[in-house]
């Protein structure tokens, strides 16, 4: 298959769609050992609060995504909200992202980022104590608005 690497598109012209209320759920999970889930439930990081800079840090995330990704509209989101659930059985954290905002095009992406950057930091503020981390699981649970309709992972 010969293609032209150099050809780039651009980003999609969103001028003649209507404005709609855009929401987007993404998920993330970061898989650690005993020791290293102690230390977060412990808040023993010497770089301070995880769970509150990871939270943080989806924020600033979703807000900066078309700056990372390259054809991603710039928007003007209207709600960021970063939750996690521990799981001590499987010492684990998910990361929850939640994206709204009034606009022409949707916000999957930003939450998608979110999560991802979400559990990146945890791993970076936990890695002293251990690198076998995993981040797994990064995927899009739920969106509604614009002209595709809703996704419902739980429905589907």
């Amino acid at each position: 298959m010969n293609r032209d690497i150099g050809f780039v598109n651009g980003m999609i012209d969103v001028s003649g769609k209507d404005i709609t209320k855009r929401t987007a759920i993404a998920t993330s999970k970061i898989v650690m050992g005993e020791e290293v889930f102690g230390f977060l439930i412990d808040g023993k990081s010497p770089k301070g609060d995880v769970l509150e800079t990871a939270k943080i840090a989806g924020i600033m995330a979703a807000k900066s995504t078309s700056t990372i990704i390259p054809m991603c509209h710039p928007l003007a989101l209207s709600k960021v909200k970063v939750t996690f659930e521990l799981n001590e059985k499987e010492f684990s954290v998910l990361t929850k992202a939640e994206v709204v905002c009034m606009g022409q095009t949707g916000v999957e992406m930003e939450a998608l980022v979110s999560a991802s950057t979400a559990a990146l930091t945890i791993y970076d503020m936990l890695k002293f104590k251990g690198k076998g981390m995993v981040i797994k699981d990064i995927r899009l649970e739920y969106k509604s608005g614009g002209k595709s309709g809703t996704f419902n992972r739980a429905h589907n």
